[in-house]
């Protein structure tokens, strides 16, 4: 089984690690290549410097003619070139060496390079070898006891023209010594460059990693459906690129669950409208069906009994009017249903005209005087004169008949009707009241209702559809006028306004 450690790094942390290993594998890879190749590398480009001074030497040296000349000649590379020079003519001993008075501290080189040519020209008959070499020329590293073949660069060259061997010499600068140096320097170059390389190192990864923490921290809040938080990322590269791409993405992905947001809440309304619709239509369909079936009974029973001549004759009358009263009543329900539906179908126009308010309220009022009379109650109007609307005469007397139908049936025993007409500098108010028990606070906003009924018991007596009232709602809600209804210290109170500038 393996076990895995997973580390946990921050982006900023992760390129500074990386930036770190990439100096310290450079650093290492310089030093690891100087101290294994700078020896040989330098002496390889001592050789060939060497050789090419030797052979320029010995091209020079076809030119002279005099003892001063070879002097000026071997002064010029000594000093130039650093070589020590002996010429062997006629396959003789050496005869030409030169050495300047700055130079003469170094006879050890010089000795070393006469046991050298004595070693080499008596020694396996190298001078025969070197007449059979084509480019007549040797080069090499001087065997020394302290050092093997460690030791100064050596040349031999032929010179044909005049018969010479040209022995050349040149000490190798210490390279241990010179390694030993650069390795110090290094120490110092190491820590220097260290200490550069974390500073650059963080700078650089604070550089990349601070718009990448931005745009990642822009990114959780996306997960969690929080799009407020934008990428705020000025340059024009990639990560720029990126950081506006996201916060498209971020406006587009608000955009797109807003829209979802408000279709779900549209959608939920519509559920919720087509529940009351279909509440609505249930509840519809049942008090239709209680309203028709008590007079369908009446006409229907009383109508067999005139049939069946059951009834005494002085009695036939008082059952005839009473099925012609029951007749009555479903053709205002149902004429009142036709008035509910055209009304609630959205295409119903309304007629308006302009007219006398007052003079609407005041005919209305007038027809009921006599059931108001028959009741034992009063009605006291209190209206506003030359009170001028532009509305649909009908509907509006329908509203008006409605509430006082309504407070006529509801007033108390030798209570009183109120109909008045207020002024609040915005509108005009209409308010219809009766003296007599109060609303139950709970079912005030039910009055509105279809065949919503205050007698649960729905007594006949009281008179009414059940549908007077949603009538009326529907009517006001097509003229645009306030309207409502509340309970009063000694009643109940109806109104509606009129809005002046109408």
């Amino acid at each position: 089984m393996k076990l895995r450690m997973k580390f946990n790094l921050g982006i900023t942390k992760k390129l500074f690690i990386i930036t770190i290993g990439v100096f310290a594998i450079f650093i290492g890879s310089t030093l690891l290549v100087q101290s294994k190749f700078f020896e040989q590398f330098y002496v390889y480009k001592k050789q060939v410097e060497f050789k090419d001074s030797l052979n320029k030497f010995s091209k020079e040296y076809n030119k002279i003619s005099t003892n001063k000349q070879l002097s000026n000649l071997l002064e010029k590379y000594e000093d130039s070139s650093e070589l020590k020079i002996i010429i062997m003519q006629n396959n003789t001993i050496p005869v030409y060496l030169h050495s300047t008075p700055r130079e003469r501290n170094k006879m050890m080189d010089e000795n070393r390079l006469k046991d050298y040519i004595n070693n080499w020209y008596y020694s396996d008959n190298n001078y025969t070898k070197l007449l059979a070499v084509k480019s007549k020329m040797v080069v090499g590293r001087m065997k020394t006891p302290d050092r093997g073949d460690g030791g100064p660069i050596v040349g031999v060259a032929y010179n044909s023209n005049n018969n010479s061997v040209i022995f050349a010499m040149t000490s190798l600068k210490s390279v241990s010594e010179a390694v030993s140096i650069i390795k110090e320097f290094y120490n110092y170059f190491i820590a220097a460059a260290l200490l550069l390389s974390v500073l650059t190192a963080f700078i650089y990864s604070r550089m990349i990693a601070k718009p990448l923490v931005r745009i990642n921290k822009a990114a959780i809040k996306m997960a969690k459906l929080d799009f407020s938080e934008k990428c705020v990322v000025s340059s024009g590269d990639e990560i720029g690129s990126v950081a506006e791409s996201l916060n498209i993405l971020s406006t587009n992905l608000d955009n797109a669950l807003t829209s979802l947001k408000e279709a779900n809440v549209k959608l939920e309304e519509d559920i919720e409208k087509e529940r009351s619709l279909e509440k609505m239509r249930k509840e519809f369909i049942a008090s239709v069906s209680h309203e028709l079936k008590t007079p369908i009974s009446l006409i229907d029973g009383y109508a067999g009994g005139l049939k069946d001549q059951i009834f005494e004759d002085e009695d036939k009358d008082y059952y005839l009017d009473i099925i012609m009263d029951e007749s009555k009543k479903m053709a205002n329900l149902v004429s009142d249903m036709l008035d509910l539906s055209q009304l609630e179908s959205g295409n119903f126009r309304l007629v308006k005209d302009e007219f006398m308010l007052t003079e609407l309220i005041r005919i209305t009022a007038k027809k009921y005087e006599a059931m108001i009379h028959d009741k034992g109650v009063t009605m006291e109007l209190d209206l506003i004169s030359n009170v001028k609307i532009q509305a649909d005469w009908s509907r509006m007397e329908q509203v008006m008949t409605n509430f006082i139908t309504n407070a006529i049936r509801h007033v108390s025993d030798n209570g009183t009707i109120f109909v008045r007409m207020l002024d609040d500098e915005e509108n005009y108010c209409v308010e219809v009241e009766n003296t007599g028990a109060n609303i139950p606070e709970e079912e005030l906003h039910k009055i509105w209702d279809q065949f919503y009924k205050i007698d649960k018991s729905r007594n006949r007596k009281a008179g009414g559809t059940g549908i007077g009232l949603s009538i009326v709602k529907n009517i006001l809600m097509l003229h645009k006028y306030e309207h409502g209804v509340r309970n009063t210290d000694t009643g109940v109170l109806f109104y509606f306004k009129v809005p002046k500038d109408i």
